[in-house]
């Protein structure tokens, strides 16, 4: 059998696990390449998450785990549920794509509710850092988080109910149902969790909660070469959380606060048909809808973004050496936006055409590609990448890469009442990095220096124009080192990143992201049980109106006991040290906290 179908059925059938230690398997990923291959096979750089480090993770949410990870910060508005963002490598939230099993979850007003996905229904996370607008189009420029999701890999059934709690009255519970019976599959993975918070503000004592009902649903059927998937993904529930109020009367200071909350819901649906005519063609085709809406209980401004998709893509090897990938992308999206002093709803059409082309030949690997995008808002705009990687040895490895990405400016940027500009032209990067990789069975070390400039930037000035404008000019530049050590029983692994994002207009650094940050993780294992030590060192940042935010250390604590075959229990302590410390200016975060989770399976 041919490369193409193996490709294929490996990425269908079989289970991924990668902990933040090395493990002696290199996992199978899909991101970097849009195709199935080893994590130590890709050339650019990759961190995979697995169900084992996310399982637990009882209490966290998303962007908790990532916040262990050098070269990703978040920052988060407050307690459980409220608006976070994510910056890869220094660049805006607004260049992260996010993705649920390849498909984008990126509203056209706002940033991905990565807040509101629930850690029991993910499989993995793939992350690949740097620019991927090649591959998947705009907003790319720093990175790509791809959320898998949970399904039964082999023949029988799963069945799984969980239970739990902690600070902050947090509860959570839920169940799995998974069933694969040969050529046919199917699953349920649902979750409700509730919490009462903390306040907003550091001077505020009223406490923000939020509650979540999370569903997760899908079905596969192989019928000869043919394989269909069906998979629906849907949270919703309500965040809590508190307004600015603000003196009418010059200086115009901030006086109180006012308790408000808001009804969110989520909606992904999506249809796959993957095809293999030929032993050197695979041919994948995906229809999806997105929905992101917010709507505020206190009045009736809401937002809503809806976005219908086509993604085809073929595989085709050529040879040994040569897999060539080669789609179409079209799309339309519609953004409604809903106040009572106004309001605007537009839709966008877009269409790409992208072709890739992975060559790997004895020592060398290279991969080259295109992609030509056809936005209505704003005309064409090309992206390409040019990757080589060359195995010095078995254990030792250089890659170069250079790559281009864009973002596309939202409806926001181009309709927000009072400051929208339809007129805007996309946001642009060019890439540059260079690495080096030694990993054998046990250690695995990397270094990776990257290069990341972005023009065009989509800017606000309210002294110098009356609208969004494209005057903005950043540049990021970095090194970024890995250490992993997989041993029997006892894994290490180490972090750590030292940037400069900085704004070249006003030769200052970028808001909320550090210039160093470290991670430092200690894992054991012993039969079926674990343990984990996190230790994370964030270095000072900006923040709006020149405030400093403070260096901190955060210490976590989370393991696993297997108290008979079926029965768990999952624990976490996070904030050890009960570290006061700031991730937005006034914005409070979680002094130490404690969560238990009881997990009950059978097979």
């Amino acid at each position: 059998m041919k490369k193409t179908r193996q490709v294929i059925l490996v990425a269908l059938a079989t289970s991924f696990t990668l902990s933040p230690m090395a493990e002696e398997q290199p996992p199978i990923i899909v991101t970097a390449t849009r195709t199935a291959q080893t994590a130590d096979e890709t050339i650019s750089p990759v961190l995979v998450i697995s169900r084992e480090n996310l399982a637990s993770q009882t209490g966290a949410e998303i962007a908790d785990v990532l916040h262990h990870y050098a070269g990703i910060d978040i920052s988060r508005n407050g307690g459980p549920g409220q608006a976070t963002s994510i910056f890869i490598r220094g660049a805006n939230s607004s260049h992260t794509l996010v993705m649920i099993d390849g498909v984008s979850i990126n509203p056209d007003i706002g940033n991905a509710a990565l807040q509101n996905i629930r850690l029991n229904m993910i499989e993995r996370i793939e992350i690949v850092k740097g620019p991927r607008s090649t591959l998947y189009g705009s907003q790319a420029i720093g990175g790509v988080i791809n959320i898998i999701t949970r399904s039964q890999q082999t023949d029988g059934s799963h069945y799984e109910v969980h239970a739990g709690g902690g600070s902050f009255t947090t509860k959570k519970y839920g169940f799995a149902a998974h069933n694969k019976n040969g050529d046919r599959a199917a699953g349920i993975t649902f979750n409700v969790s509730d919490s009462e918070g903390f306040p907003t503000f550091s001077t505020s004592s009223i406490d923000r909660g939020y509650d979540n009902l999370s569903v997760n649903l899908y079905g596969k059927k192989k019928m000869g070469n043919t394989h269909l998937e069906i998979n629906h993904n849907h949270s919703s529930g309500t965040s809590e959380y508190l307004n600015k109020v603000f003196d009418v009367n010059p200086p115009f200071a901030w006086i109180g606060v006012t308790p408000v909350d808001q009804d969110f819901e989520n909606n992904l649906t999506s249809i796959g048909i993957n095809n293999t005519p030929s032993d050197t063609w695979a041919s994948k085709i995906k229809l999806s809808y997105m929905e992101d809406s917010i709507q505020q209980n206190q009045s009736t401004d809401f937002n809503l973004t809806q976005r219908a998709a086509l993604d085809w893509q073929n595989d085709i090897q050529f040879n040994q050496e040569n897999l060539l990938t080669a789609g179409i992308y079209a799309a339309h999206e519609r953004a409604i936006y809903n106040t009572s002093f106004a309001s605007f709803n537009e839709g966008t059409n877009h269409y790409a055409v992208f072709v890739q082309n992975d060559m790997q030949s004895d020592s060398h690997h290279l991969i080259a590609g295109i992609r030509a995008n056809d936005y209505k808002a704003f005309g064409n705009h090309t992206t390409w990448n040019l990757e080589y990687g060359y195995a010095i040895n078995k254990t030792m490895r250089f890659n170069i890469a250079a790559n281009t990405g864009f973002r596309a400016p939202s409806a926001t940027d181009r309709f927000y009442p009072g400051s929208g500009n339809p007129n805007l032209a996309p946001e642009k990067s060019s890439n540059y990095e260079a690495g080096w990789r030694y990993q054998n069975k046990s250690h695995a070390i990397t270094l990776n220096y990257f290069n990341n400039d972005i023009e065009n930037l989509i800017t606000y000035n309210a002294l110098a124009t009356p609208n969004m404008q494209n005057i903005g000019e950043v540049n990021i530049n970095g090194i970024e080192a890995n250490y992993h050590y997989a041993g029997k029983n006892w894994g290490i692994g180490f972090d750590a990143i030292n940037q400069d994002p900085r704004d070249k207009t006003n030769d200052t650094l970028l808001l909320r992201r550090p210039k160093q940050k470290y991670n430092l993780s200690l894992s054991h294992k012993w039969d079926d049980h674990r343990v984990q030590l996190n230790i994370t060192k964030v270095g000072q940042r900006k923040d709006i109106g020149d405030v400093d935010l403070d260096a901190y250390t955060l210490v976590g604590l989370s393991g696993k006991y297997q108290t008979t075959s079926h029965l768990s229990i999952n624990a976490r302590v996070e904030n050890i040290t009960d570290e006061v410390y700031e991730l937005a200016s006034t914005y409070r975060t979680p002094e130490r906290s404690y969560y238990l989770e009881l997990v009950y399976n059978f097979d």
